[in-house]
């Protein structure tokens, strides 16, 4: 993805960046909300059109000499996009004109000199579309009026960009990166460790709870192979979300967990952990992902001992004991290089395969040691094992009846299966069948 251009939307707040973000993808990408300051980091989306691909980055609106830190940074990020930008379309508001702000943020894209596209949104109709005149004195051409919740003049918009595209390189084949989702609660460091692991300021990073809003996507190459990190909104117990922005930052959240192959679950180490800690580990784990427990912010304890927060942890989330733990500290660095090979040491666990015979053999080598259950003077017989699947690795026990399995027998097989062949930071999914099935 890092090889392709890009092309950064950019504008003042509320001119309508991420609705047309949607409008260009076809589907509902970006948060949109009618309150100004609604996006905040850059959000990528790959994109084709005419057959070229290139990655489509949703920015922040700029605000004039910014007096808050959160928006300090979103200006940042703004000039971040226009500085990588292949092209930059500049989104402008028919129906509020032409304002003092806007000629200042094209002083901006003027600096990063890269080709520039007018957009004036919010031309719903043929009168609103002739108010686009007055942003010649922009001094970037023509400009384009569209509308971008009703799709007019989207299509030329997107015939202009493919114009200002640069060449494409000659094709190269890469293999999808390993997907790592950054999950935890509200202001326990997820950015700033996305941050760290990427090297550069990919994201906003504050101390005020719910500054991540979307769902971010960042390639990087690392020694260990491709990795796309998805940093995503803090997730706050079902009760407290918000409506509205916070309730859409919640469900990117929940989906980038769905999509991700490994996931952090980032915790704060001056804080035990709580419910809604197991909650989202507990959703990573039902989904199947790779687990991580990342313990940020070691650097804040004055005891360095984790003898008793390794006591809370195991308490805590005694439901995933397969889950690697971590200590690290966003913030100074320590403990960040053990990250991402834990990640894609655990995705090499969740795509091992057990060949059938040695699986049959641990599983009688199992029953010999511990009797299986029974009920009603019926005896539970393991006729045959194999495994069906990998990431995660599924098992199907075909037995005499399915009925007759015991949680606790199920625990007993899956600790075996564990102590001879890892599965270190991934579930095993079992299934108990009957013959005929």
């Amino acid at each position: 993805m890092n090889s392709l251009p890009s092309v950064a939307i950019v504008g003042r707040q509320n001119v309508g960046k991420s609705t047309l973000l949607n409008r260009l993808t076809g589907k509902r990408t970006a948060i949109t909300e009618d309150l100004p300051g609604t996006t905040r980091d850059r959000l990528h989306v790959p994109m084709n059109h005419a057959g070229r691909d290139f990655i489509l980055v949703d920015t922040g609106g700029m605000e004039n000499l910014p007096q808050e830190a959160i928006a300090r940074s979103v200006n940042d990020q703004v000039r971040a996009a226009m500085k990588e930008a292949a092209v930059i379309v500049f989104l402008v508001d028919a129906q509020s004109g032409l304002a003092p702000l806007d000629h200042e943020i094209a002083d901006e894209i003027r600096r990063a000199g890269k080709p520039v596209v007018v957009a004036v949104n919010k031309a719903d109709n043929p009168r609103l579309a002739l108010h686009g005149a007055e942003f010649h004195a922009l001094g970037f051409g023509e400009p384009m009026p569209i509308s971008a919740y009703h799709g007019r003049g989207v299509e030329d918009l997107l015939d202009r960009i493919f114009e200002l595209l640069p060449e494409p390189e000659a094709a190269v084949v890469e293999k999808p990166g390993l997907r790592i989702a950054i999950a935890g609660r509200a202001n326990v460091g997820k950015s700033s460790l996305l941050n760290a692991l990427t090297g550069e300021e990919r994201t906003i990073v504050s101390p005020i709870p719910g500054t991540t809003r979307d769902s971010i996507d960042t390639a990087i190459d690392t020694p260990q192979g491709s990795v796309v990190l998805i940093d995503t909104a803090g997730i706050r117990r079902r009760g407290r979300v918000e409506p509205g922005v916070e309730e859409y930052s919640v469900i990117r959240s929940l989906n980038a967990i769905d999509r991700a192959d490994i996931v952090l679950v980032v915790l704060d180490a001056i804080e035990p952990a709580t419910s809604q800690d197991t909650h989202i580990a507990g959703y990573a784990r039902d989904q199947g992902r790779g687990l991580i427990l990342v313990v940020n912010k070691i650097d804040l304890l004055e005891n360095k001992d984790m003898t008793e927060f390794d006591r809370n942890m195991a308490a805590r989330f005694k439901f995933i004991p397969y889950a690697q733990r971590l200590y690290l500290s966003a913030r100074t660095g320590d403990g960040i290089d053990r990250v991402i090979p834990a990640a894609f040491d655990i995705q090499a666990q969740r795509s091992h395969r057990i060949p059938t015979p040695e699986l049959n053999s641990l599983v009688r080598q199992a029953l010999a040691k511990h009797s299986p259950p029974s009920a009603g003077g019926k005896l539970l017989k393991v006729l045959y094992a194999t495994q069906v699947g990998v990431c995660p690795p599924e098992i199907v026990f075909f037995v005499n009846d399915p009925k007759l399995v015991h949680f606790s027998f199920q625990r007993f097989l899956e600790n075996r299966l564990r102590e001879v062949f890892g599965f270190s930071g991934t579930p095993i999914k079992f299934t108990f069948k009957s013959r005929g099935e």
